[in-house]
């Protein structure tokens, strides 16, 4: 093939027959395991099957990845104790005053239960279902609805404790620990770009978000210390718990996990939520999602092994180094890449294969630093929730918003804030000390 040698000829027979299943709709897992198992057994013949299993074992005894399960098991948690609508209902009163107020507390809600849950879908869905009716009756444009409401839902993706971050650490080599204290402040860049932009926006349309009329709040500002107290407090508690054991090293992010996971279920009980039919249903979701995602991984580790036994990652580092641009060059066409692939296929797929191929010669040739790298790519993989036709977020809120409010309007209301990413993902890019300001406070 093009006058490659046999193993790369193979190598890329491999790389195409999976993207091949993909379009046809065969699950992500199987796609990566059969064209595995099948180029390894081309390959290498039967030894390959004396190779895999370590490799599976030794993914799946990794210490790291026991944190997945356990933010999971906290997301969920928290999400059944009502934590988020509480959250909704007093942020509206606080920033209700204000132009496009509502939206604003939409976002703030959504970087707070980023910071305390991380469960993308709970996020989505759960705004959806408190704030979007909300945002109608006052009359929001239905496009400044969705977008908002989607945006805030996946800053979880980047703001710690993020699921993503756990499988980049695994996949690029580097601490979790460092991946979290360099992604915090760049979640919260993309937090202050959405505020500013729906600060400028009701300035300049206020017809599309108005405020809450005066005679409203006035009862709240009554007691409105008290009631935003009650309403933070629980994830002020946790955020601090698990995230500042983390950040000054205290506990691994495998042990602030567990503390999470504890906490989470304690916050269900002081509510008044828990149940035992509710823990069961916060066990058996956490057992799908967990599930999921290590079948992936175990489908991503074989066909890993079979690419890179097949010297596929010298075709890339060979297409990559011979292209003529320098670093940044390199890097933007990498971006372009992952951006790219955000628009048809799960973040989890792009994670698992396109990442360890794309990666190394970026670390190994280009030596830009692991975790400044990790950083940034979660930020680019976050738009993949936004990415229309199958962006995660579009069908979480699809699923629970009102049939007034049309599909096209959702996927037209996320066009600005995609823009706003890409805006936040060119300052991490241009200005680095964005990610290591926080490393180096903390190892100081």
């Amino acid at each position: 093939m093009f006058g490659l040698p046999w193993d790369q000829t193979l190598a890329a027979m491999t790389f195409i027959g999976m993207i091949v299943f993909l379009f046809f709709g065969f699950p992500v897992a199987f796609s990566l395991t059969f064209t595995g198992l099948l180029f390894g057994l081309v390959g290498f013949g039967l030894s390959f099957f004396d190779l895999l299993p370590l490799r599976i074992w030794g993914t799946m005894t990794n210490f790291t990845l026991t944190a997945v399960p356990l933010f999971v098991f906290m997301g969920v948690a928290l999400e059944k104790s009502g934590l988020a609508e509480e959250l909704l209902e007093t942020m509206a009163l606080v920033f209700g005053h204000l132009r496009g107020g509502i939206a604003i507390s939409v976002v703030v809600v959504g970087a707070i239960l980023a910071a305390s849950t991380g469960i993308v879908g709970a996020s989505v869905i759960t705004m959806g279902l408190v704030s979007l009716p909300t945002m109608l009756r006052r009359g929001y444009n239905k496009e400044l609805i969705t977008g908002t409401i989607c945006a805030a839902g996946t800053l979880g993706q980047i703001i710690p404790p993020s699921v993503i971050l756990i499988l980049l650490g695994d996949i690029l080599g580097v601490s979790v620990g460092d991946l979290y204290t360099g992604a915090f402040l760049p979640g919260f860049v993309l937090v202050a770009l959405y505020i500013i932009y729906l600060i400028v926006l009701g300035q300049l349309k206020p017809h599309l978000c108005p405020p809450i009329p005066d005679a409203e709040i006035a009862a709240f500002r009554t007691q409105a210390f008290k009631r935003v107290a009650i309403a933070l407090a629980p994830a002020f508690i946790l955020i601090v718990a698990v995230l500042g054991s983390i950040f000054v090293g205290i506990a691994s992010p495998t042990e602030g996990a567990a503390v999470g996971a504890a906490g989470g279920l304690i916050l269900t009980m002081l509510k008044g939520r828990f149940s035992v039919g509710m823990l069961k249903d916060v066990m058996r979701t956490t057992t799908r999602i967990t599930s999921l995602s290590f079948i992936i991984l175990i489908g991503a580790n074989t066909f890993g092994l079979v690419f890179r036994g097949l010297n596929g990652d010298r075709l890339v580092q060979d297409l990559l180094l011979n292209l003529p641009f320098g670093p940044y060059g390199v890097l933007a066409v990498v971006m372009g890449v992952i951006f790219f692939l955000g628009f048809f296929i799960d973040f989890f797929e792009i994670c698992f294969i396109h990442v360890p191929i794309l990666t190394p010669v970026l670390v190994q040739h280009f030596h830009f630093d692991p975790v400044w790298l990790g950083v940034v790519i979660g930020v680019n993989l976050q738009t993949s929730f936004l990415t229309p036709p199958f962006g995660f977020a579009l069908f979480y809120l699809r699923g629970v918003a009102p049939p007034e409010v049309k599909t096209e309007e959702i996927y037209r209301g996320v066009v600005p804030f995609i823009a706003l990413q890409l805006i936040g993902l060119t300052l991490i890019i241009v200005y680095p000390q964005i990610v290591f300001a926080l490393i180096r406070f903390f190892r100081g």
